[in-house]
């Protein structure tokens, strides 16, 4: 990605704004996810999933989530059982949501990690899926079964896709959570392209200014503040290393 895009993806991912990374698996996506937990604020605490063996004993509002145990649960190896989560803190990682096999948080789980987003905790995850359409059809199908007003709290999703030369980030949309007016009525405003990746011109297209102002509400900052902070670290970016996904 560019250093606008990369800057703007710091000081969301700063606030613990979630991110899912959709698109095939591969080095590409890979790589991405493993960018990301490092933009984290310090006093972050990243709890990986650990796939279908994922029993969320470490989650206190497990059960309001609606997660159903059965039987005395064993921690998974390395972690610490008497240590609970926070939702002020706490980011959950996900390196394959909705997936199959025993490495992925799938069915009942996947659906327990959408919802815990909106008692407030993080988020990041890789996704199968070509699209923003295909994560939205695979979040709300039978298997998982996540409502609108959950899935509006993913936050940033980033799509990578196979460009012939590797894989790149291609699109990166904000979804923007359900919000009431001052009548009570429901607001659902469809998600906001961030940028998105000309192959004609192999740059990216930017369009965050948009929502800047919902952007700043996420991060606590006054719309003008962010838009500085963003500028800063997108200079000092290009000043250095040239960013590659």
């Amino acid at each position: 990605m560019d250093a606008e895009l990369a800057a703007l993806l710091s000081i969301l991912l700063e606030a613990r704004v979630p991110v899912v990374v959709t698109g095939p698996p591969g080095e590409g996506r890979a790589d991405l996810m493993q960018a990301l937990p490092p933009l984290l604020p310090g006093d972050a605490r990243v709890v990986e999933l650990a796939g279908a063996g994922e029993e969320f004993e470490w989650l206190p509002e497990a059960t309001e989530l609606g997660w159903r145990r059965e039987h005395n649960v064993v921690p998974a190896a390395g972690r610490d059982a008497t240590r609970r989560a926070s939702s002020s803190t706490t980011v959950l990682l996900a390196r394959d949501l909705a997936g199959e096999g025993p490495d992925a948080t799938a069915g009942a789980r996947a659906r327990l990690v959408v919802r815990a987003l909106a008692l407030g905790y993080g988020l990041i995850a890789a996704m199968d899926a070509p699209d923003l359409e295909s994560l939205y059809a695979r979040l709300g199908g039978p298997d998982i079964g996540t409502v609108e007003d959950e899935r509006s709290r993913l936050g940033v999703v980033l799509t990578v896709a196979d460009v012939g030369r590797g894989s790149r980030v291609v699109a990166a949309h904000y979804v923007r959570p359900l919000a009431r007016d001052q009548h009570g009525h429901v607001q659902r405003l469809p998600p906001a392209v961030l940028a998105t990746w000309n192959m004609a011109t192999d740059t990216f297209d930017h369009f965050a200014w948009g929502v800047i102002p919902d952007l700043a509400v996420r991060t606590g900052r006054r719309p003008i503040d962010f838009e500085r902070e963003q500028a800063t670290r997108t200079a000092a970016l290009r000043s250095a290393t040239p960013i590659s996904d």
